[in-house]
């Protein structure tokens, strides 16, 4: 067991591993550090999976260490009548995900500082909700004026978030609930190279992807804080995009710790890419519009079990999208909802420029009333000031 100390990740489990190899049983040692015996168990197996990837799991006959940033792609193993192994062939490959696991698994076990409680600041229209959407933001991306049309960086795109959410916030009315929605994409890219995770492209960036995690966190935190003193409750939805794949969760996970103890605000943990939200007799659904073609959309919401019941009560439902950068809306409620795919306030990157792709800046707040649906809405553009 003491082999694994060497592909720890965290201080917490270097301390799981000298527990066991101290008191030799999952019970003793979880004891001593005043854990349960299965979060134990499930660390030390997480710090096995990590050293296998590297080639060392003597108990399955791997012992033969990957060089630094790769990992074990595949293993053939002949082995002789006596059981020992005759000849192993050990084949491996760049570790292209280790740097995301490694940011995951640190922040699933990182104890977080609670942010403090923001006090009530009085009656709200119970019968409203408010809707922030910002999608497809690519927080970090790189765009260069002379060729784009207009200046995009890490830096702009940080202010310009910040003011398009108090401006919203400003023309908005006082509804019980405000649902902050990242409608997918709000960073540019997913990992320590500027790449699509899917297909690797090479990405323009402005700085660097440990910048972005400081970026990400701060602004939405912020934005929930600013929401915190409009409404009585906040909903926090982090859609995954196709640009975003991991970082959407983490951030879904790191938001929800950082305000565990603030009863005000529920953080939308749904583990696949197709979220929803009852408010009275008003369904509204979520799809950043990576998978699935917004025509398809109500079918699927309609048919999907964990969602039945909520399109079954609805009477109006309003299904929102992203991804195309352009305004899109189904005004004609084909297959029973209305979907809307909403516009970004992020400049063009030189893909899309010289593909000559453009599309109308913008982000939009959205009121709706539990009985009747949107009765309000309020558009802010990149000239947004306060």
């Amino acid at each position: 067991m003491e082999h694994l100390l060497d592909y720890c990740l965290t201080e917490l489990q270097t301390d799981a591993i000298n527990a066991y190899t101290k008191h030799g049983s999952y019970t003793k040692a979880a004891t001593a550090l005043g854990i349960k015996a299965d979060t134990l168990k499930k660390r030390i197996r997480r710090i096995k999976v990590i050293a296998a990837k590297a080639g060392m799991a003597p108990e399955a006959g791997l012992t033969h260490v990957t060089a630094a940033g790769f990992a074990t792609k595949r293993v053939s193993t002949l082995y002789k009548e006596d059981g020992s192994i005759g000849v192993q062939w050990h084949i491996q490959e760049q570790d292209k995900v280790q740097q995301i696991e490694t940011l995951v698994r640190a922040l699933d076990e990182y104890v977080w500082k609670p942010a403090p409680i923001i006090p009530h600041s009085g009656l709200k229209d119970a019968d409203l909700l408010t809707l922030y959407t910002l999608t497809d933001y690519h927080l970090g991306m790189y765009a260069y004026a002379p060729e784009s049309g207009d200046a995009w960086d890490h830096d702009i795109a940080s202010k310009l978030a910040v003011a398009a959410i108090q401006k919203m916030i400003q023309g908005s009315p006082d509804s019980e609930l405000g649902i902050l929605n990242i409608q997918g994409d709000f960073l540019h890219w997913d990992g320590l190279d500027a790449v699509t995770p899917a297909s690797k492209h090479v990405l323009d960036a402005s700085t660097r992807f440990g910048h972005l995690v400081d970026l990400s966190l701060d602004f939405i935190m912020g934005a929930v804080e600013l929401l915190l003193n409009k409404h009585s409750r906040v909903r926090v939805i982090i859609c995954e995009g196709n640009h975003d794949l991991v970082s959407s969760l983490w951030i879904r996970k790191a938001i929800a710790k950082i305000f565990a103890n603030n009863e005000r605000i529920e953080v939308d943990q749904t583990e696949f890419p197709f979220y929803a939200y009852l408010h009275g007799k008003i369904m509204i659904g979520f799809h950043h519009g990576h998978k699935v073609k917004n025509r398809s959309l109500p079918a699927l919401f309609a048919s999907e079990p964990r969602y039945r019941h909520m399109w079954g009560s609805a009477e109006y439902t309003y299904i929102h999208t992203g991804h195309y950068h352009h305004t899109e809306q189904d005004m004609a409620e084909g297959g029973g909802a209305i979907v809307e795919r909403h516009p970004t306030l992020s400049s063009r990157d030189a893909y899309s420029t010289r593909g000559g792709y453009t599309s109308w800046r913008a982000a939009h707040a959205i009121t709706y009333h539990n009985e009747t649906g949107e009765c309000l809405r309020v558009t802010v553009t990149p000239n947004v000031r306060l």
